[in-house]
């Protein structure tokens, strides 16, 4: 029997739902991205106190450095820019302090805000995904088989609803144990579009 994937209810389910999956990946990645740039942003004021004390530093260290060249009193009016630079520098200091400290915070809530739909994903989708594919390969393997037909026709008496199996025939079950071939190929059928695969003899 060939078996290939049909637009059986089960199989547009199961499309529907990867596709609503990687919907809700995009979107939980997108505002996480959002939720990091939005965070950095306060990191701003941060980059403006490195900027003005690094060049308020430089500018001090220089005015200073031309002081010293003042002769008799040069060491001594130098000290004042020396302390106001060292002071400039512990401002920038400052400022690259607050900048990690936003990032790690960004970071940090971008992370948290991913945790919980990731985990719907990895914890509740994908072990269903993986049951499901199992299945489904199980079937189609059986189907290959030589006897593999009578044994799908046998998981569908035992796993389906009890009023599809009585749509194939009122004692289906007796159908089945007379090795009826209409029977036992609706059973093997129904099985595989449960599983959102259809067979062709």
């Amino acid at each position: 029997m060939k078996i290939y994937a049909d637009r059986f209810p089960t199989a547009v389910r199961q499309l529907l739902t990867d596709l609503l999956v990687v919907v809700w990946v995009y979107a939980a990645i997108r505002f996480a991205l959002w939720v990091h740039d939005l965070v950095r942003k306060l990191s701003v004021p941060g980059e403006k106190l490195e900027g003005a004390g690094g060049g308020l530093a430089d500018n001090l260290a220089d005015a200073g450095g031309k002081v010293r060249r003042v002769p008799l009193v040069g060491d001594e009016l130098t000290a004042p820019f020396t302390k106001a630079a060292e002071a400039a520098r512990a401002m920038a200091e400052a400022g690259r302090d607050q900048q990690e400290l936003v990032g790690q915070l960004a970071l940090a809530l971008a992370l948290a805000v991913l945790v919980f739909p990731l985990g719907l994903v990895l914890f509740g989708w994908l072990p269903l995904r993986l049951r499901w594919m199992r299945r489904a390969a199980s079937a189609k393997a059986l189907a290959a088989a030589p006897a593999g037909r009578d044994l799908l026709a046998l998981r569908a008496l035992a796993g389906q609803p009890i009023g599809r199996l009585t749509r194939i025939a009122p004692d289906v079950a007796e159908a089945w144990r007379r090795g009826d071939d209409a029977t036992v190929d609706a059973l093997a059928e129904l099985e595989l579009r449960g599983l959102g695969l259809r067979a062709r003899r």
